[in-house]
């Protein structure tokens, strides 16, 4: 037990040390745009924003499918290790692949470019001048999808080596690179608030520079040439990476319908529960900073079990130790920040916002707050184990069946309860994934051999 635990924490803290860096910049980039120019810019800035999240979330599968799939290969390679050998063929393989799909995609991004953010700014209502600051931001950062595509894999990668230190590293430095080089380029250069979508570029290009040499100096893949790529992309290879990923790419789809719904279904009740509801969801994802950590610790842990074990019982005494494990965590974080938001709810609120209207009708939202974290942490350590199993039919599924509950929880109770109902249908969604995962769990340990 104590080395399950020991294992879990070591994986987990680097992704949360990484995980609470991502907000800052989001508060750094509003506050220079906030202190340089007007409202148009700021709406264009978060317009912009909007359309990288549309058109990244559909890749997500590079993070996700490269993780899962590396543990399992990490695990199996150290059952066949062979001696003075870093990386287990299996592993550098699946990383080829990955790399290789990653910058298909971005040449892909960079042909549709125009089409994409004319096509979402003609039914995304805003005003032409937001219109314009959000072209001119997205057109500059555009050119980071390389970097960016790359380093989603390379995250899944490092975690499926068992290492969540790389990727912590390659996150902080991303992080703060893209908050300084925002700030000197936007307030010292003409680039004006342009200047952060210029700090992004740089960033990413920053990350994908440190990921590279970690792979190098601590990996000692310092190439891949053009014999192997081939190898590796023949269709019997990466049928089971596509495949997964196929799977990931209908899941983020669901993940759309239940987080875009959210924001805009709350847009229809007025401008404060607009509020309130974004100040739930940010105090929500703050918790899953944490929670995320220990879901990161599952993916890699959970794979490597999956590989690593050949005898049938060992096998499922295995992974069920660490499963156990991994949720006596979650649950405790879970419980930690129920409690937090009961005692300092109010509190948390007003850090948010100093609007009293909006502080009094989020009280009235409390208790989905604090209930929120607990009902969470299963959704979301689920989520981590079955990654970490490439289980991703039941992945599939499970937003599918979210999704539908998210819309059955809202359309069934809006009439009656109002603006309640949005949280019903949140709740419902988190609920069903919860259940389907944990009753799918057995059939997945016992159809894996």
């Amino acid at each position: 037990m104590q080395s399950s635990n020991r294992d879990i924490l070591r994986l987990a803290i680097p992704s949360i040390l990484a995980n609470i860096t991502i907000p800052l910049v989001g508060i750094v980039d509003t506050a220079i745009v906030g202190h340089l120019s007007d409202a148009a810019a700021i709406g264009g800035i978060a317009i912009g924003t909007m359309l990288f999240d549309l058109l990244y979330w559909n890749f997500g599968f590079l993070r996700v499918g490269t993780s899962g799939l590396t543990a399992q290969a990490y695990g199996k390679g150290e059952r066949l290790k062979v001696k003075g050998e870093r990386v287990p063929p299996e592993c550098r393989k699946i990383l080829t692949q990955s790399i290789t799909i990653a910058l298909i995609a971005a040449l892909a991004i960079w042909a549709i470019q125009w089409l994409f953010v004319t096509a979402v700014l003609a039914v995304v209502p805003c005003s032409a001048e937001v219109a314009a600051v959000a072209r001119d931001y997205f057109f500059v950062r555009i050119w980071a999808a390389p970097a960016t595509l790359m380093l989603f894999t390379f995250k899944g990668w490092f975690i499926g080596m068992q290492d969540t230190k790389s990727p912590m590293a390659v996150d902080i430095l991303v992080n703060v690179v893209n908050m300084a080089a925002s700030y000197y380029l936007a307030v010292y250069t003409p680039l004006g608030v342009v200047g952060v979508a210029h700090g992004t570029l740089i960033a990413q290009y920053s990350g994908l520079t440190l990921a590279i040499g970690i792979l190098c100096i601590k990996y000692g893949i310092i190439h891949i040439g053009l014999k192997e790529i081939i190898a590796a992309m023949r269709w019997n290879e990466v049928k089971r990476l596509m495949s997964l990923s196929g799977n990931l790419v209908i899941r983020s789809l669901c993940f759309m319908v239940v987080y875009v719904g959210y924001t805009s279904l709350a847009s229809q009740y007025g401008d404060t529960e607009l509020a309130v509801s974004s100040i739930m969801m940010k105090l929500f994802m703050f918790f899953s900073f944490f929670v995320d950590g220990f879901a990161y610790a599952g993916e890699a842990l959970v794979g490597k079990a999956f590989g690593e074990v050949k005898d049938e019982r060992l096998k499922v005494k295995g992974i069920d130790d660490v499963v156990r494990h991994l949720f006596m965590w979650a649950i405790g974080v879970g419980a930690v920040f129920s409690l937090i938001y009961g005692v300092l709810g109010r509190a948390n609120i007003e850090m948010m916002t100093s609007d009293e209207t909006v502080i009094e009708a989020a009280m009235q939202y409390i208790g989905w707050l604090i209930a929120m974290p607990l009902i969470s942490a299963l959704a979301f350590m689920w989520d981590g184990v079955y990654i970490g199993a490439t289980a991703g039919k039941q992945i599939r599924n499970a937003m599918i069946w979210a999704a539908v509950g998210f819309v059955a929880g809202y359309l069934l109770t809006y009439r009656w309860l109002g603006a309640q109902a949005l949280y019903i249908g949140y709740f419902a969604h988190l609920i069903a994934r919860s259940v389907y995962l944990s009753v799918e769990w057995k059939k997945v340990v016992i159809y894996s051999y």
